[in-house]
């Protein structure tokens, strides 16, 4: 009894290889793209730092020097060296004679295009927003991106109203981003004409921050004013 046996035919045999190259070519180009990645992050993570340090200078102005504090679970902030990608942390800013300026917070959220992270002052004294900064944004060049630049829209953030209400727990007025040149509200935002949806989406960004951050941050504003021995003596 004849058994029959699988023709190869030359076809087959280039469709084989054709399909082993492929997948070699795949697995190496996989390799490295985890390589360069791997290889680069540590210098990404670097660039990154800097530029989150030279924004904290921008937002807080008169500083000399920052120190993090990280979020505790009770509601308190505690000094700290490091910075956990899980823990909600924020940035103290000291001048000269080593007194308290203002806090650094972090926020994002939903721009026109994507996500908008930003970087803005608080200070607890006059209880106003005194600084901002975008640190990552992919809003429309020449539209969406003047949040960043124009100069109009960053005055607001020279003395942004967040004051809190009488109990301390929660801001009297909720940031709001307004049509440009109907700002009448020291907690309002002039917006931009032609970035509206952006101006809007920073206000919302602020709105949401702001109504969480910062009657935690006024309720523990004396444990930012605490500086160690080794701190007054830089």
């Amino acid at each position: 009894m004849s058994t029959s046996q699988p023709i190869l035919t030359e076809s087959s045999s280039g469709n084989n290889k054709m399909l082993i190259a492929m997948v070699s070519i795949g697995i190496l180009c996989a390799l490295l793209i985890v390589l360069t990645y791997e290889g680069t992050l540590p210098r990404i993570e670097r660039l990154k730092a800097e530029a989150l340090e030279k924004a904290i200078f921008k937002v807080i102005p008169g500083i000399t020097k920052t120190k993090t504090f990280r979020l505790q679970k009770d509601g308190t902030f505690l000094l700290t060296t490091d910075n956990p990608k899980t823990a909600t942390v924020v940035y103290a800013g000291y001048d000269a004679q080593n007194k308290m300026q203002g806090i650094a917070i972090e926020a994002s959220g939903q721009g026109y295009a994507d996500k908008i992270r930003i970087l803005y002052g608080y200070d607890p004294g006059t209880q106003t927003i005194v600084g901002f900064y975008v640190l990552e944004s992919k809003e429309t060049p020449g539209l969406g991106d003047k949040i960043e630049k124009d100069p109009d829209f960053l005055v607001n953030f020279e003395a942004l109203d967040v004051s809190l209400k009488t109990n301390e727990n929660m801001v009297r007025h909720k940031i709001v981003t307004v049509k440009s040149g109907s700002k009448h509200n020291p907690w309002e935002l002039d917006g931009i004409t032609g970035a509206t949806i952006s101006s809007r989406a920073i206000g919302d960004i602020l709105a949401g921050s702001t109504s969480e951050m910062v009657p935690l941050i006024f309720n523990n504003r004396e444990t930012f004013k605490i500086i160690g021995k080794e701190d007054v003596n830089e």
